[in-house]
């Protein structure tokens, strides 16, 4: 961040400096160590990228909320534009100053640095909404006549863009099913490629609202296999069930990893927002393409998210102790007829191996099977009284809510039948309330459906 970003109407004047040059914070805010140390992103959440120095002491990053932002010279004007539109190469120690909140915003560019520290990536572009980043990333990379394939079950909104909208700018598609095995992904990916032009990979995993596995190394490595210097097979991975804490995609090999960030880093239900990370030249790429369409997140939603991200561990944490409990319970329940929670894998499965390589755990997300079909569904949905009837999911309240019928019923019944998306399907996003509390709900919830 620079002295700029942080400056209020009653500093002293800032030093003069090159056109598009921008002061940084001292080296000590943005340091990832302690002598050798390297520091855990829990403890970075707190100060990464930003100097108290620089905001009159502020000890939390000031909200900028301002459309537009004042140039110290003509020159510098100049030569932020020329960065912003591409009109010539970012010399090495420059960077791009503050223009417009449409292209940069200082509450921004602190979360996109913080946002970067749980998946080590070396950029992070922040979104109005989780669509927003899918959507902006989609359009950044493909274009009329090419593929794009993606693993099934996703979110509604995903599937709906991606079988309905993109094929309408000639754009092909195609999907695979989750859980199926790591070999019969592979297959899916070759099967793909064969019929030309596939130019990108879009996975979700775990699977909305199934909890199944894709293995995502073994993607990016067929990807990689079947890439060539005029043909880049881009994976992505939508990471909002178990990111940033329990799954990194990078590390396993994926170019891209998207976020709702309403979900688990905002946590509290009360913001709208997304991200993509990636490599600085994709991120910069994905930007380019955000400044045209306008979805960029606002120094508000900015702000919010810099104060969650600074609880996301612990909340993450007791999301998942809670969500094994109720798992664990609903298994031996007699109305409960499947429970899908990774944690329950067992040696055999074909996303055991998957889960034990790939997640650091199973996640606060159950969805599980009751008696009775869609109504039997709706019975326990209409007598929870603790847990709230909602879609969305990672907030620190526990939501429940009915997939087939919700958030996925703009997918015919007979293609959710083969997702693995039931009649009778609850999905559960487990919030920071007592377990014993929500077992208490569920039972008694449970106890309506008639034998």
């Amino acid at each position: 961040m620079t002295e700029k970003h942080h400056s209020s109407e009653n500093d002293r004047p800032a030093e003069k400096h090159h056109p598009s040059q921008k002061q940084r914070p001292s080296q000590k805010h943005r340091s990832r160590h302690i002598g050798d140390r390297r520091l855990a992103p829990e403890s970075l959440m707190m100060s990464y990228g930003y100097d108290p120095a620089l905001s009159e002491g502020s000890v939390k990053c000031p909200i900028f909320q301002t459309s537009t932002f004042v140039f110290e010279s003509a020159e510098d004007g100049k030569a932020f534009f020329e960065l912003a539109y591409g009109l010539r190469e970012q010399e090495a120690d420059e960077s791009m100053g503050l223009i417009y909140s449409r292209l940069n915003n200082p509450d921004l560019e602190v979360l996109e640095d913080r946002l970067t520290l749980w998946d080590d990536a070396e950029a992070a572009a922040v979104f109005d909404s989780g669509m927003g980043a899918i959507s902006t990333t989609a359009l950044t990379f493909l274009r009329p006549g090419d593929r794009l394939l993606y693993s099934e079950p996703i979110y509604g909104g995903t599937q709906y863009l991606f079988s309905h909208i993109l094929p309408e700018f000639g754009i092909e598609t195609e999907s695979f099913r989750a859980a199926v095995g790591p070999e019969v992904e592979e297959e899916a990916v070759r099967a793909a490629a064969a019929r030309g032009n596939l130019r990108m990979i879009m996975l979700e995993t775990p699977a909305n609202p199934t909890n199944f596995l894709v293995d995502i190394e073994r993607v990016c490595r067929v990807a990689r296999e079947l890439s060539t210097p005029e043909n880049r097979i881009l994976v992505a991975v939508d990471n909002t069930f178990l990111g940033p804490v329990f799954q990194h995609p990078l590390e396993l090999g994926a170019d891209l990893v998207i976020y709702s960030l309403t979900k688990y880093v905002g946590g509290h239900s009360d913001v709208i927002a997304g991200a993509c990370l990636g490599s600085a030249e994709d991120i910069k790429r994905i930007k380019g393409m955000r400044t045209f369409l306008g979805s960029m997140a606002g120094p508000w939603t900015g702000w919010l998210l810099m104060r969650s991200l600074e609880t996301l561990k612990l909340r993450m944490t007791a999301q998942a102790r809670g969500a094994r409990v109720i798992a664990d319970w609903l298994l031996d329940h007699p109305r409960v007829k499947r429970v899908y929670y990774p944690g329950h894998l067992k040696r055999g499965d074909p996303d055991y191996d998957t889960f034990r390589r790939q997640c650091l755990s199973a996640g606060g997300m159950v969805s599980f099977d009751v008696d009775g079909g869609e109504a039997g569904a709706f019975q326990v949905l209409n007598r929870l009284q603790l847990i709230k009837l909602a879609v969305s999911l990672g907030g620190t309240e526990s939501l429940a809510q009915h997939p087939a019928s919700m958030t996925h019923s703009d997918i015919p019944a007979a293609e959710q039948r083969v997702m693995g998306i039931t009649d009778s399907m609850i999905r559960l996003s487990v919030g920071v309330e007592d377990p014993e509390d929500l077992l208490a709900d569920l039972e008694q919830a449970l106890e309506g459906l008639p034998d």
